[in-house]
Order: C-alpha cells, then sequence, then structure tokens
C-alpha cells in the first residue's frame, strides 16, 4: 500500500514538471560572454545630466571616467584644485548652467567688437587718405604712399602630451575589441586565468582603486600625464594603492571577474576623458 501511494506522488511530480516545460511562452533569458557586463549595467554606468552627487568611495576621477569627460573640466566648473578632493554628499556640475547665457553674452561681444574695429577701420582709412592727400600736395601727385600692415599673431596650437611607450597590460586572447558605438565595448576584453599579473601599460600615478563604478568592478585607473588615463577593471585584486607611482611593467593586480560574467580584464585608454582604441597605442604583439 505504501509503495503505491509513492508511486502515485512521483506521477503526480514528473506531470508538475512537464506541464511547466509545455507552458514556457518566452525563451531563458541569455546574457553574451562578449560583453563585460550586462547592457543595463553599461547604460547605468554613464553620468548624463547637469549635476552629480558624489557616493562613498568615489573621486572626482572616477565621476569623469564615467561622465566621459577630462577631470580638469569638471575640476574648472567647480573650483576644485589638485588633487582634486571631494567629499560624499557633495553636488558636482558636469555641465555649465550658463553655457547658453554665456554662449550669447560671447556672441554680443563679438558683434560689439566688430562693429567697433569696423569703425576703427574706417577711421584709419580716412586717415590714411588725408595722409596721402597732404603728401601728395607737399610732394607731387606721383609720391606713393606706402601702407603698413599689421601683423596677426596666430592662435598657437595645443600638443597632446604623448606616451613614450606603451605595454600589453596582459598576455591573453582578446574576445572583444574597441567599438565607436554609443552601447559599445569602450576599450579590449582580454580573457585569461585567475590570479593573472595585470601589469601598469606605462608609467604613472595611480588616481583610483576601489569598486565604487559599477560595472567595472575591482577597478585601477592610472593617469599617465595630463591627456592619458588607463583602466585596469574587474580584477579579483589590487595591488596599489591611489597616489602610488608605478613603472610600466609594475604589477598593479591579479585577474578576476568582479562584475563580470567570465574571468578577463576590461582595458580602456582615455584621451582627455575620451575613450580610444588601446591597439592604437600597443606594440602590435603582445
Amino acid at each position: 500500500m505504501t509503495r503505491s501511494y509513492l508511486d502515485i506522488f512521483c506521477y503526480i511530480i514528473i506531470f508538475s514538471v512537464l506541464l511547466g516545460c509545455s507552458s514556457r511562452e518566452t525563451p531563458a533569458p541569455v546574457v553574451g560572454i562578449s560583453s563585460n557586463a550586462p547592457l543595463k549595467d553599461r547604460v547605468k554606468n554613464s553620468i548624463q545630466g547637469a549635476e552629480y552627487t558624489v557616493k562613498k568611495g568615489e573621486t572626482l576621477y572616477s565621476i569623469s571616467w564615467r561622465a566621459n569627460t577630462d577631470v580638469r573640466h569638471i575640476a574648472k566648473l567647480n573650483n576644485i584644485s589638485p588633487p582634486y578632493r571631494i567629499f560624499p554628499g557633495q553636488k558636482i556640475l558636469l555641465t555649465s548652467k550658463n553655457s547658453k547665457k554665456s554662449s550669447k553674452a560671447s556672441h554680443s561681444k563679438t558683434l560689439t567688437k566688430n562693429s567697433t574695429n569696423n569703425s576703427t577701420l574706417t577711421s584709419e582709412k580716412g586717415s590714411e587718405k588725408v595722409l596721402a592727400s597732404s603728401k601728395k600736395q607737399a610732394y607731387g601727385k606721383n609720391v606713393r604712399v606706402q601702407k603698413t600692415s599689421k601683423k596677426v599673431a596666430k592662435p598657437s596650437a595645443k600638443f597632446s602630451q604623448k606616451v613614450k611607450r606603451w605595454q600589453w597590460p596582459v598576455r591573453g586572447k582578446v574576445i572583444e575589441y574597441f567599438s565607436n558605438q554609443i552601447q559599445g565595448n569602450k576599450g579590449l576584453n582580454i580573457a585569461g586565468q585567475r590570479g593573472t599579473n595585470i601589469k601598469a601599460a606605462a608609467e604613472g600615478k595611480v588616481v583610483y582603486a576601489g569598486n565604487a563604478l559599477r560595472g567595472y568592478g575591482k577597478l585601477i585607473i592610472i593617469k599617465h600625464n595630463d591627456d592619458y588615463l588607463s583602466a585596469y577593471a574587474h580584477n579579483d585584486r589590487i595591488l596599489v594603492k591611489e597616489q602610488q607611482k608605478v613603472k610600466s611593467g609594475d604589477v598593479i593586480a591579479k585577474m578576476g571577474d568582479t562584475d563580470a560574467d567570465q574571468v578577463m580584464l576590461h582595458f580602456e585608454i582615455r584621451f582627455r576623458g575620451k575613450s580610444v582604441n588601446p591597439l592604437k597605442y600597443l606594440p602590435k604583439k603582445q
């Protein structure tokens, strides 16, 4: 009798499982392994808007990184001088509130300046005519009057501070390349084994070391000069501290999968706050 009840119970369980499988109308969710984080995390990771409130563990470099802009731009808007110290709860301007007013004012100033310049040129031309006629009267009609030409100084071009030498931060298979698309990968994803040494791609100073940036896991940002930064994400362990100086090739972290779906390194290079293709800077061979 006990056995018959057990058989009936097993039949009920099997029937319930089959019914559940047949009633599914949508497939199970699939997350691609080529992304360093799910798409929703990539979207949430970016900062948009004119103002931002600082959270615990963030720095001005990490905020500018998420906002995809130059740290000097944000520092200038908020009158923050190096080493760019900020605190939780502080409100940071990301764009100028008076940008429209300033553009109108500059346009008005340009019109006024052009008007002034035109009147000055008119008066100068009038003076030249009077001077020419007076010279002709004094020395004859065949006298040529030489006009003095003013040389306009050309604005000096801004040259970028180049990094002497870049090197691959780790050896491994590149599983996702840089993309210029809005939601594309902003660096290189390099697969490897957990605990593999991650090295600094160039000499510089660590300006961020933490895990406050969602989608990057344990992250390191190195400042190489005023123009170039590099980032190393999804680390298992961070071996450097903020403000620490590192040389090219120094071990800074151990490879991991923090905030990622597989063990890998997400590596980025940014020029004046904007993402650039690392392959344009790294040696062709790892």
